[in-house]
């Protein structure tokens, strides 16, 4: 009983992280709106995969290292900065390139397999989300907790994660939207673009302030 009221817990904490605006709402919601559900489902699978992955870490004390190592921690983090960055110009630049006419209603520009892969890059860009999970953990887990409740954790994880960008998918990649969206390409795109930019660009400050200390 115990387990399960730290799981539930656990639980909800990071649903709720989960859907606090951030890059990987604005990526999702773009990959669903310009390409198909399928995509958009895709790169929701990659976010689960993402999160997956902080969660082993957590669990596997390797964030205590980043947080005692405070630089190493800086640098991924200013590494991550730059890809959101570089992500941001490359969607601003392909804002009034024109969609492939790969489908019928041309709208299918990349390939799932790479929806996948953006999903799962963009979660794991921003280790803070690492340290946010290991802070979840130490809040909330016994000093020596089961083994079972151990390998729950990375799955619950996964399927919170996804199953909320699946949510965001399903709605971004409805006819009503991809309509919207074709209308208005150009601006969405480069909103989308200013937005993963400018989201970089803090992690990069954040960074480099910190390590001028």
């Amino acid at each position: 009983m115990a387990s399960f009221s730290i799981l539930l817990g656990t639980m909800i904490a990071i649903g709720i992280g989960a859907m606090s605006p951030g890059p990987s709402f604005v990526l999702v919601s773009r990959i669903s709106v310009s390409n198909s559900r399928l995509h958009g489902l895709a790169a929701a699978i990659g976010m689960g995969l993402g999160g997956a992955v902080f969660a082993v870490l957590a669990l596997a004390g390797l964030v205590a290292l980043l947080q005692q190592v405070e630089w190493l921690y800086l640098v991924l983090k200013c590494a991550g900065g730059l890809y959101l960055f570089y992500l941001g110009i490359a969607i601003w630049r392909g804002a009034r390139e024109p969609l492939s006419a790969a489908s019928p209603d041309g709208r299918e520009t990349l390939a799932v397999s790479r929806a996948l892969l953006l999903g799962l890059v963009t979660q794991i860009s921003n280790p803070k989300t690492a340290v946010v999970y290991a802070s979840i953990f130490a809040a909330l887990m016994p000093q020596d907790p089961p083994l079972a409740l151990m390998l729950a954790l990375p799955c619950v994880i996964f399927f919170i994660e996804a199953g909320w960008y699946a949510i965001v998918a399903m709605a971004f990649s409805a006819p009503r939207s991809q309509r919207a969206y074709l209308g208005g390409k150009v601006w969405v795109d480069r909103l989308a673009g200013a937005v993963i930019g400018a989201l970089g660009l803090r992690l990069i400050g954040e960074s480099l302030t910190a390590l001028r200390r």
